[in-house]
């Protein structure tokens, strides 16, 4: 028998095992009754029972026993009618509209086939860098995860297009996969998270101020990736060699080569050379797209620092505050009604809507003309020493990230800014990943089929999970469950730290053997109405917990970014080599945690400075 179904097994049998010897079987209550559910909740999802209808199943049959042990003649009537008013406040909660728009966005940005290039772009632009295709590979899941938030989509994809380059470069099979599959899950913490939406209708906490919260914890994240790989690389080079000369081979184009330039030529030198030179004027004609490029860096300069300047002139509306005004049509959606019996504390820092005012700059005084003056200069010197051989991978950027660039931001600028709801938003990102597609000829009906069917999928899962998690949830409230758990952990007189300690452990664990999903659904609304006990922020430990939960997609034996990836590899690349290398990456995620829980700044500061 496999080692993985053993260690399931053993899971199943030590929780089985505390819940017949725990259980006080002689003076059974209904609180007892409600965590004996929690146990079966976990054995079942474990033995493969579908979630959702198993929350279903287990919520209405416990349900039913909490009413029968009150009232036996009316526990049916009273079991059918709290099963609909849970799946009516769950199919009405505005928030969870935005779950299908950014999936069928990230779908359709998946078959706009930017990745191939994008891939292709940074591995040439990160040669020098030891390690360059696992970095490569790192930098194009974190930004394929940022426009598509789908985990098992980004592995697979990098799995075709970076596992081939690097095993052929004479890469470690574990390197390579715990860079694709640490990489890929990337998107479980990076906005436009689904596992950020489904804690905010969960917890009742702003999704807009989660995005805003999550966007340093998940640079911070893919940096301790990149550096783990960088020394590695440095240590042992024998697992990550250098990329070879046949690999680094960029071609110019014929009118750049007609100018007389080679790979070595500096750009600016070329280009006045061929201004002064009447015949040499065609070729420069046919180099526009080339010289567009060598003027994308000044403009993306001048447009981001005119639209720091812009709120300024109180031309945009308030940004919410994590105690000030928010405006109210982002406020009505980014905070939904509870829809669990369990309710989520009342945050006296949670965003109000009030009157709109224009807020300060953020770029105020003379330190944005200071910073302006650095890239200024900093952009001088790139110019002076930039060659066409850097131009064409400039070019290449162009041509891939800039597209999901632009796209990225403005999804999730309209939203941390306060000019959308995330529902507007992401009805705007699936429009632009239409255009997307459509603009690399890649929009067709079968694309279209597709990523609608595999949409509804996914949505219909998200959808039934709640529905299944709301009637668990009232079932478990209805049984006192959560009042035996409050009194358990108050009566340990922890402090905060030892609860935070205690919740992140518990996570951790449960991300063994369950996915996110099931843990956020079925175990959120348990730590939630503990954390006003302990003076905890739900903004923060919600970071805490995205952060955490990276580990359930690495984590044997479920570790689904395992399977995704052994689904696509070579016959030689075993499970145990993924298994061994994710462990590394797995233990960064930890450090992470770590370090986000002793400079809470780090998820809080953009929040704070956005929502003042």
């Amino acid at each position: 028998m496999k080692k993985e179904l053993w260690f399931g097994l053993s899971i199943m049998s030590l929780v089985v095992l505390m819940a017949m010897v725990l259980t006080p079987w002689g003076a059974l209550e209904n609180g007892h009754i409600g965590l004996l559910m929690l146990a079966l909740i976990v054995v079942a999802i474990m033995l493969g029972f579908p979630t959702a209808f198993t929350l279903m199943g287990m919520g209405m049959i416990f349900t039913f026993i909490a009413y029968w042990r009150v009232e036996p003649g009316t526990a049916w009537r009273l079991t059918l009618e709290l099963m609909v008013q849970r799946a009516y406040s769950v199919v009405t909660n505005d928030v969870l509209i935005s779950v299908p728009l950014f999936v069928f966005m990230g779908y359709l940005v998946e078959r706009a086939n930017l990745i191939a290039k994008l891939f292709r772009s940074l591995h040439l632009a990160m040669f020098r860098v030891p390690g360059s295709l696992a970095v490569a590979t790192l930098f194009t899941c974190a930004i394929f995860a940022t426009a598509t938030g789908i985990v098992g989509a980004v592995i697979t994809l990098m799995g075709l297009l970076a596992m081939p380059a690097m095993l052929r470069a004479g890469y470690d099979p574990k390197v390579v996969a715990g860079a694709i599959t640490a990489g890929g899950c990337l998107g479980v913490l990076l906005p436009p998270s689904v596992l950020l939406i489904v804690y905010s209708a969960t917890a009742g906490v702003s999704v807009v101020q989660l995005y805003a919260g999550a966007v340093f914890p998940g640079l911070m994240l893919a940096l301790l990736y990149v550096g783990y790989v960088i020394v590695l690389a440095k240590l042992k080079p024998a697992l990550m060699p250098p990329l070879p000369e046949s690999e680094r081979v960029i071609t110019l184009s014929p009118a750049v080569q007609a100018m007389g330039a080679d790979g070595r030529s500096r750009v600016l030198p070329v280009l006045w050379h061929a201004l002064r030179t009447r015949a040499l004027r065609p070729q420069l004609r046919r180099a526009s797209l080339e010289i567009a490029t060598f003027a994308f860096p000044v403009v993306m300069l001048l447009s981001a620092f005119t639209l720091a300047q812009w709120p300024a002139a109180g031309t945009i509306g308030p940004l919410a505050s994590l105690g000030a005004a928010m405006p109210a049509a982002v406020a009505s959606e980014a905070e939904p009604q509870d829809m669990f019996s369990l309710g989520a504390p009342v945050d006296a820092a949670a965003p109000q809507a009030g009157t709109p005012e224009a807020p300060a700059s953020m770029l105020s005084g003379t330190a944005p003309w200071i910073a302006g003056g650095v890239l200024l200069l900093a952009l001088l010197w790139f110019y002076a020493r930039l060659d066409f051989e850097h131009l064409e991978i400039l070019k290449m950027l162009a041509g891939s990230f800039f597209p999901l660039a632009f796209l990225m931001a403005g999804v999730l600028g309209s939203i941390v800014m306060g000019l959308a709801t995330p529902t507007e938003a992401a009805a705007v990102g699936a429009f632009g990943g239409a255009l997307l597609a459509a603009m690399y000829r890649r929009l067709s009906l079968p694309v279209v089929r597709e990523s609608v069917y595999l949409t509804g999928k996914t949505s219909s899962m998200v959808c039934w999970l709640f529905v299944g998690s709301a009637i668990f949830s009232a079932a478990f409230a209805l049984l006192g469950g959560q009042d035996i758990i409050e009194r358990w952990v108050l009566s340990l007189g922890l402090t905060k730290l030892q609860f935070l300690l205690l919740a992140q452990a518990i996570i951790f664990l449960l991300g063994w053997p369950l996915e996110w999903t099931e843990i956020i659904v079925i175990f959120m609304p348990i730590f939630v109405p503990l954390l006003g006990h302990f003076g905890v922020d739900p903004l923060f430990f919600g970071l805490l917990v995205a952060l955490n939960l990276q580990t359930a997609y690495l984590s044997p034996p479920v570790a689904m970014a395992a399977f995704y990836l052994k689904g696509i590899s070579p016959p030689h690349v075993t499970l145990n080599q993924i298994f061994a290398g994710m462990l590394p990456f797995m233990g960064l995620q930890i450090v992470a945690l770590f370090v986000l829980y002793a400079f809470p700044p780090i998820g809080l500061w953009l929040p704070q400075v956005l929502y003042r």
